[in-house]
């Protein structure tokens, strides 16, 4: 085994989720970043990925820091014309403990995601990856500087330039509109509340001049204006508050991460070459519209990390995510182009964004009923809630009714810690589903396997033949 079992080249949301769940599962992972990423960026957290970030650890922390997305609030010089929301407020419901788009600036994500790693015994490296070559049995990757490191597995998760996919020749079909540009900075001001989020434009045709959104946890608004025009201006103070002295009276006191962002909708051709990965934007590149490439790339982290740590099961990675990232690129390339056209419903978010509802039905680790593949529930039970029983690098295999305890038995004797069985329902089980509320949302008597990363392996189905394939 080599001394470093999986190198990730990119320290964003993706590798940095990666990281963690491979370091918690013992894997022996080193992960490069040319340098920290600043700035807010992609800030909104999906409802499924907030479920992730449940079983990474992190959730407690991540919603500490952020907020639910504050109502719109629209004005006309200084004259409020219209108010409204983008994500509509949700209660929990004992199958979707966290309904509701959590703002979070991207910096404090990846911040919360590199103390993670810490605590658990790991730590992001300056270095950038400029070149590798791959055999049989492993990947030698060149660091900038000259460092070689010797890994089993590569993953690039190096962003929508990502040297991996490049120096591995695979296409990144789609298009770039250089003629459709923001301009992104994170900005200060006295001159608006933080209860709202501020937009500035012709309600008439839709047409943003700029926005102001409050930032949870800090004191910065992010400030985005559409950028007309072939020039690029100078990233400065002076630029942004002349945009915002067009139309208003607010005044800016500070500025600090700027950037000027283009259309880019693309995907890689395909997700892996032999030992090497793409994951995140280095596998897809994503319009702003729906908040879905940072919670992609997690998903894409997420499915991955015990694919890696097991060394099986690897070629179901591109099998099950890369429809998964086609379907979600064509639903952020719909609501962007239904914005561009002033679709007034294009506006509006609500299930289609969430992820919960994607998974892997069909898939050849998918097996079973008509559930197999798809998002595993929560529930309450007597004691916790199926999320707690989740928790962790393990499978679980839900048995519904007293009447399998052997079968609960026999797998976790056979299987130790990597595969914790239960008996669950209303009677003398290992857990108590007094309300039903398990058992109305899995909907069967007989067997439900759980991935380790969430979904329904096996629905109604025996499980031995799966488990001695993949454990």
């Amino acid at each position: 085994m080599n001394e470093t079992q999986v190198l990730i080249a990119g320290a964003g949301p993706t590798g940095l989720t990666l990281a963690c769940d491979l370091a918690r599962r013992g894997v022996a992972v080193r992960i490069v970043e040319k340098e920290p990423s600043t700035g807010s960026r992609g800030k909104g957290l999906q409802p499924r990925t907030l479920e992730v970030f449940d079983d990474l650890g992190v959730l407690e922390a991540v919603l500490a820091a952020g907020a639910p997305y504050p109502p719109l609030r629209s004005y006309a010089g200084g004259q409020v014309v219209w108010e409204g929301r983008m994500h509509e407020p949700k209660e929990p419901t004992p199958e979707v403990p966290y309904p509701t788009v959590t703002m979070v600036p991207q910096w404090r994500t990846e911040q919360i995601l590199r103390d993670r790693l810490t605590g658990l015994g790991g730590r992001v490296e300056r270095g950038e990856l400029v070149d590798f070559e791959q055999d049989d049995d492993g990947v030698t990757a060149v660091l900038a500087g000259g460092e070689r490191i010797r890994a089993a597995y590569l993953v690039g998760a190096d962003g929508g330039r990502s040297v991996v996919r490049k120096r591995l020749g695979v296409g990144f079909e789609g298009e770039t509109h250089e003629a459709e540009r923001m301009l992104i900075a994170d900005v200060r001001t006295d001159d608006v509340d933080r209860d709202h989020w501020h937009i500035w434009g012709d309600m008439a045709s839709q047409t943003l001049h700029f926005g102001l959104c409050p930032l949870p946890g800090t004191e910065d608004f992010q400030l985005t204006a559409p950028l007309t025009g072939d020039d690029t201006p100078e990233l400065t103070l002076s630029t942004f508050q002349k945009i915002v002295s067009e139309v208003s009276d607010v005044r800016l006191r500070d500025a600090g991460w700027m950037s000027v962002y283009r259309v880019n909708i693309r995907m890689a051709e395909r997700f892996r070459d032999r030992r090497v990965f793409l994951a995140g934007d280095a596998a897809h590149v994503h319009s702003p519209a729906g908040g879905q490439g940072l919670n992609t790339g997690v998903q894409d982290a997420y499915n991955l990390g015990w694919k890696l740590a097991a060394e099986r099961a690897l070629d179901t990675y591109e099998e099950e995510r890369l429809p998964v990232a086609a379907g979600v690129l064509g639903l952020s390339t719909r609501l962007y182009r239904g914005m561009s056209e002033r679709q007034a419903e294009a506006y509006r978010r609500g299930e289609e964004t969430e992820q919960l509802g994607l998974g892997y039905p069909g898939a050849s680790l998918s097996v079973g009923g008509e559930k197999a593949g798809e998002r595993a529930p929560d529930a309450p039970l007597r004691e916790g809630r199926l999320f707690d029983v989740f928790r962790g690098p393990h499978f679980t295999l839900l048995a519904f009714g007293a009447g399998h305890a052997q079968t609960v038995a026999r797998v976790n004797e056979r299987y130790g810690t990597a595969v914790r069985a239960y008996t669950i329902g209303d009677g003398d089980t290992d857990l108590a589903d007094p309300a039903g509320h398990a058992r109305r949302a899995y909907g069967t008597d007989g067997l439900v396997l759980v991935r380790p990363d969430g979904y329904i392996g096996v629905y109604d189905a025996p499980v031995d033949d799966y488990l001695r394939a993949l454990v």
